[in-house]
């Protein structure tokens, strides 16, 4: 699989809405906590993956704003997966040079979870291969009003003007500020929506929805899907005569 990917012309950033683990412990006869503890090594597959093809940046949604609405034991199990997850990963994410990043309102997430997770994105801030940047109490429309009421407060204080608002502006007001927008954006668990993730970087973001439930995700999953990434044609608003005339 490897070898039929060219490498010079590998995605900067690939994001990941890792659906379907609820389904796939349903179909087992599980609780439904018993797919995401089983989502991990999925985590560990598309890391792996990207790391290896040389993706900077691979951002996942893990828990969204919304998901504060499900069962208190289910977020709480969540909570508690994430804790272990990030304390078990710890040492592989050094050896690697894996960085972690999160971005959405963490100030949300229970105390232990967010010490935790500040430890590690502290312990991690110097490694200089991939980024995993966790998406954690996050939604698209939380972080455009967030990024409104701030960009409001900064022309109240003076700091901009109305007429400094243009695109960089306000992508310097997102959670994103400093990291591209996803090359490739990938939904497993069969459904065929974007569910409040990244709504303003997505805009020209190839969209790859796969079957798959979240738990069977594999590193070759991964790659097919960077395979067929590689033969789209990214126009960008442009002709395909004007980009094969560049």
């Amino acid at each position: 699989m490897e070898e039929n990917i060219n490498i010079t012309h590998i995605p900067a950033h690939v994001a990941i809405i890792m659906d379907g683990n609820g389904r796939w412990a349903q179909a087992q006869g599980e609780e439904r906590i018993f797919g995401h503890q089983n989502g991990v090594q999925a985590v560990r597959n598309a890391i792996e993956a990207a790391a290896k093809l040389g993706v900077k940046y691979l951002t996942l949604y893990t828990f969204s704003t919304e998901n504060w609405n499900r069962p208190e034991e289910e977020v709480n199990a969540l909570m508690d997966l994430l804790v272990s997850a990030v304390d078990n990963e710890l040492d592989n994410l050094m050896e690697n040079q894996i960085r972690l990043k999160t971005i959405g309102n963490s100030h949300d997430l229970p105390e232990e979870t967010y010490h935790k997770l500040n430890y590690a994105l502290e312990k991690t801030k110097n490694n200089k291969g991939l980024t995993v940047v966790l998406a954690l109490s996050y939604s698209s429309r939380w972080e455009l009003t967030d990024t409104m009421k701030r960009i409001g407060k900064a022309l109240k204080e003076g700091s901009i003007t109305v007429d400094q608002i243009d695109e960089k502006l306000i992508q310097d007001f997102l959670c994103t500020k400093n990291i591209p927008d996803p090359d490739i954006l990938i939904r497993t668990g069969k459904e065929q929506r974007i569910s409040n993730f990244l709504l303003w970087q997505i805009a020209y973001t190839e969209l790859f929805f796969l079957d798959t439930l979240w738990p069977d995700f594999t590193k070759e999953d991964f790659l097919k899907v960077v395979q067929e990434f590689q033969t789209r044609e990214r126009r960008f608003g442009k002709t395909s005569e004007q980009l094969n005339s560049e």
